[in-house]
C-alpha cells in the first residue's frame, strides 16, 4: 500500500476541542437544521469521520463536526475532545483545495433515490416524525418524496404514532 494515502489515518488522535481552530476560507455554509441533523447523526451512529487538520490544528475539513462537538450533550459525552487526522499540505492553496474537495466530494442527494428511501421507511411503518428527525427533513419534504395523496399524508401527520402499515403502503403506491 502507498504510505502517502494511508499517512493521515496513522495520525488519528483525540485532542481537546479548544486546540482546534477554524480556517478563514471555508466556503461551505450549513443551515441550523442540518447542524442539528449532524449532531443527531453523531449521537445515533457515533463519531465516524475525524476532523482533518493542518499540523497547527487549523481545520481543513470538519468545521461543522467541530462546531456541534462544542454543544451539549456532545461536549460532555466527548469530554471536550474531538478526533483529528493531520494532513500537511505544502501551502495554503493545498489546504483550500483540501477543504473544497472534501465538501464537494460528499455530493448531493439525488431525487429518485431519496424517494425510494422515504417510501421504504414509510413501508416499514416509520412515522413522519421519525423520518424527519433521522433524515433531517421537514414534513413537506417527506410528503413530496413519499408521493402519497395529501389526504393520506395528513392522516399520518394527525396520527403519527400509528405509522402506516405495509399493507396500506402497498395499496397506495
Amino acid at each position: 500500500m502507498d504510505n502517502r494515502i494511508m499517512a493521515p489515518l496513522s495520525t488519528l488522535q483525540w485532542v481537546d476541542r479548544k486546540t482546534v481552530k477554524p480556517n478563514d476560507y471555508n466556503p461551505n455554509k450549513v443551515s441550523k437544521q442540518n447542524l442539528e441533523l449532524l449532531k443527531q447523526s453523531i449521537l445515533t451512529n457515533g463519531w465516524t469521520l475525524p476532523i482533518v487538520v493542518r499540523p497547527d490544528f487549523t481545520i481543513i475539513d470538519g468545521f461543522h463536526r467541530w462546531t456541534v462537538a462544542g454543544e451539549e450533550p456532545l461536549m460532555s459525552m466527548l469530554e471536550g475532545k474531538v478526533p483529528v487526522v493531520v494532513v500537511d499540505h505544502k501551502d495554503k492553496a493545498g489546504n483550500i483545495y483540501g477543504t473544497v474537495t472534501h465538501n464537494r466530494a460528499r455530493g448531493t442527494h439525488l431525487l429518485e433515490p431519496m424517494k425510494a428511501i422515504v417510501k421504504e421507511l414509510m413501508g416499514e411503518g416509520k412515522t413522519v416524525e421519525e423520518i424527519g428527525k433521522q433524515l433531517g427533513m421537514r414534513p413537506e419534504e417527506i410528503f413530496r418524496l413519499s408521493e402519497f395523496s395529501k389526504e393520506d399524508f395528513l392522516r399520518m401527520m394527525i396520527k403519527p404514532n400509528e405509522g402506516y402499515s405495509k399493507a396500506e403502503f402497498i395499496t397506495k403506491v
